[in-house]
């Protein structure tokens, strides 16, 4: 089996749902969409199409999420054109950049990692258009 994409969904665990939204509103500047159920609060990431796009969201449900800094996946977050423009907005909407902007090579472009304000340790990765 392949798959067109590796990743089809990922949710990002929030403490405070509330600073975790505004993060990461302001480091990719947009606005997440509210999508609650009775079990789990999300923030969903805008996608042009649901059906055929990875989607995820940043999530807050009491005793089911953990954020890590050190333990569990590492996901790679869309920073085309360039990761250093989403670096550059880091620190000051709160997160720390602990992985700066490195080259992969020059046909697989550049990756970088950053700690959310949640503490989770999260990636970051653009290719050379």
């Amino acid at each position: 089996m392949t798959f067109k994409d590796a990743i089809s969904w990922f949710e990002l665990p929030a403490v405070d749902l509330d600073r975790a939204q505004k993060f990461y509103e302001a480091i990719f500047e947009t606005q997440l969409i509210p999508m609650d159920t009775p079990n789990v609060q999300m923030r969903m990431f805008p996608v042009a199409d649901m059906m055929t796009g990875i989607g995820g969201a940043i999530c807050k449900a009491e005793g089911f999420y953990k954020p890590s800094a050190t333990d569990g996946p590492l996901i790679y977050l869309n920073g085309n054109p360039d990761v250093q423009n989403v670096l550059n907005r880091i620190e000051a909407a709160g997160g720390k950049v602990v992985v700066p902007k490195t080259e992969i090579s020059p046909e697989y472009g550049f990756m970088a990692v950053f700690i959310d304000t949640e503490g989770n340790r999260v990636g970051l990765h653009s290719i050379p258009q």
